[in-house]
């Protein structure tokens, strides 16, 4: 059996994203908190010892380190034969929305929401901003899940967990009250979180908190 040990923090959202699919495959993983806010991922000693691309999360798979969510998400997928693509279209679609998520939706909602809770003085031109685009991928995304049940079809994928990720964490923290602005990503949260073993983000991962200022 695979020895799983998974470098994050708790307000992560892709640290959360391999915590759940590690849970939802039935895996069980060694937590390894990182004092992110404390500045250890941009050290010397860290990126040496667990990741040069200074990023979190980090899985490490007996031993091997990986990196990079999205394609951890799909080797975990395989691996487990859990919520990978049943066949050629729906595995394009997968990848598709995997790469609109880290680019669109997850890259601007996770800069959103750490300038907005977790920093002391955000510039509100700044967050104007990036709460319009946020605005923007909320609004394509719930128009693709008001008519299906996933993102890919009738079955959840890896790019329903990934593309979740950031959008469970409380709303005093995203400023986002999706029930009333986006009823129909709302609805397809819930359809996530019914999937058996399904934990919130701070059920799943423990240790110290940020500072919220938000």
């Amino acid at each position: 059996m695979t020895r799983y040990r998974l470098h994050y923090f708790p307000e992560s959202g892709n640290s959360y994203k391999l915590a759940l699919m590690l849970t939802l495959c039935g895996q069980s993983f060694e937590p390894v908190w990182t004092d992110f806010a404390g500045g250890v991922t941009r050290t010397p000693e860290w990126r040496a010892a667990v990741n040069p691309m200074g990023e979190i999360p980090v899985l490490e798979e007996d031993g091997e380190r990986l990196t990079q969510t999205a394609p951890i998400l799909l080797s975990l997928a395989e691996r487990h034969g859990r919520f990978g693509g049943a066949d050629e279209r729906e595995r394009f679609e997968v990848l598709r929305w995997l790469f609109w998520d880290n680019h669109k939706l997850s890259g601007y909602m996770a800069t959103y929401r750490y300038r907005r809770a977790f920093t002391p003085d955000p510039d509100p031109a700044v967050l104007a901003f990036l709460r319009a685009r946020v605005d923007d991928f909320l609004g394509i995304l719930a128009g693709e899940v008001a008519s299906r049940p996933f993102i890919a079809g009738d079955r959840p994928t890896v790019a329903d967990i990934s593309m979740s990720g950031y959008l469970v964490f409380p709303p005093e923290e995203s400023g986002y009250d999706l029930a009333t602005t986006h009823p129909a990503v709302h609805a397809w949260l819930g359809r996530i979180a019914a999937l058996p073993g399904w934990r919130a983000p701070y059920d799943l991962l423990p240790g110290q908190r940020m500072r919220r200022y938000a």
